[in-house]
């Protein structure tokens, strides 16, 4: 290995040491700017459709196309608060107030044969009364006093929520409104000779991110539209409300739907605390617990891996094996930022460390699309 090779090693590994304690000690700001530059790169097709714009003789500039778009992001946010959070502290009241020894009687049976069934196997269900454990079950949940609780601590929290969205927004302000800015930035950090190589690599991350977060808005969109029309179909209420919770929270791969089942299951119930559970509310449920199935058999299967292989460009079994990954170093949030980082590490491995045979090997189809 010659001379100039070893500097150049040594050169990416001082050059990650400073990245990483830089982004040790600023995470903050550093969250921020790439917040930022996340929905700026979201924010583009919006950006640009109103850039072309004509009103008159008169276009937007590209200061008043960037508060339009900025403006759309805050109604889109507006709207889904706007349908969640009554709907959902109107089904937590009226689970605050539910009929407990009703709803233990009509579960008393199908409970029993539970029991049975469980013990021959070993297994004791709790002495506790079907109706305490009802009680113990939601009633800790979603206690009016509680919901008080979780209001007071957001407004506890305002001035700092304040602060971060405030500085999220001014910074896509400017991201949007001059698209170099963020690389000029980036630029200014890397040594001159490497200046040309960075330019590419941000260029292909761009483009594979823009590619990324278009293929995830198509995915979510599907898998919400299926499970409202499954559900719809099925005579399920607030068909509608579970569809687009369950859509949102498919952010999460694999785990998310699982969320999302869970909340339609908890809003069928709240929504139908009258009914028997044999004639109506068990079929109910079983209805919404297998819409969620088969819609994520689907989505696992064939359209997530599909469309987020065409648009990062990996193998399905890349993405699968860096979701878990991330799982295992960062939890849920790792999980739903596994794909995106893979994705930047990538990038750069293709443009610095190409000489590699693993690098080769797992940017080939990089290559093969011309990035």
């Amino acid at each position: 290995m010659t001379a100039q090779t070893w500097s150049r090693y040594i050169i990416i590994g001082l050059t990650t040491l400073v990245i990483g304690f830089v982004v040790y000690h600023f995470s903050t700001i550093i969250s921020y700017v790439i917040t930022a530059w996340v929905l700026s790169l979201i924010g583009q097709p919006i950006y640009k459709r109103i850039r072309l714009m004509k009103i008159g003789k008169l276009r937007p500039g590209p200061g008043v196309a960037s508060i339009l778009t900025l403006l759309c992001f805050f109604l889109i946010f507006g709207g889904l608060v706007a349908m969640f959070v009554p709907s959902i502290l109107k089904q937590a009241s009226n689970l605050a107030n539910v009929d407990y020894p009703a709803i233990a009687t009509a579960l008393e049976e199908p409970y029993h044969k539970v029991g049975l069934w469980l013990a021959q196997y070993g297994i004791k269900l709790p002495e506790d009364t079907l109706e305490q454990l009802l009680k113990n079950g939601l009633r800790g949940w979603f206690e009016p006093s509680k919901i008080g609780t979780f209001i007071a601590s957001v407004f506890g929290a305002i001035g700092s929520i304040i602060v971060n969205v405030a500085s999220v927004v001014f910074i896509t302000f400017f991201f949007l409104q001059e698209r170099k800015l963020f690389i000029n930035f980036i630029l200014a950090l890397v040594p001159e000779k490497y200046e040309e190589p960075t330019l590419e690599t941000i260029k292909d991350t761009v483009s594979l991110l823009t590619r990324y977060f278009g293929g995830l808005i198509i995915q979510l969109s599907i898998f919400g539209v299926a499970l409202w029309l499954l559900l719809t179909i099925l005579g399920i209420k607030n068909a509608l409300l579970i569809a687009l919770f369950g859509a949102l929270m498919n952010v999460i791969p694999y785990i998310g739907p699982i969320i999302g089942a869970a909340f339609g299951i908890f809003i069928t119930i709240s929504s139908n605390l009258g009914i028997d559970f044999y004639a109506e509310l068990g079929p109910m449920l079983i209805k919404v617990f297998v819409v969620f199935q088969v819609v994520q058999i689907i989505d696992n299967n064939f359209i997530q891996p599909y469309i987020f292989s065409k648009s990062v460009l990996a193998h399905p079994l890349e993405i699968f094996i860096m979701i878990l990954v991330g799982a295992q170093v960062a939890g849920i949030l790792g999980i739903i930022l596994a794909i995106p980082v893979y994705t930047i590490i990538r990038v750069i491995a293709k443009e610095f460390l190409y000489q590699f045979k693993i690098v080769k090997q797992l940017t080939g189809r990089m290559e093969e699309e011309g990035y």
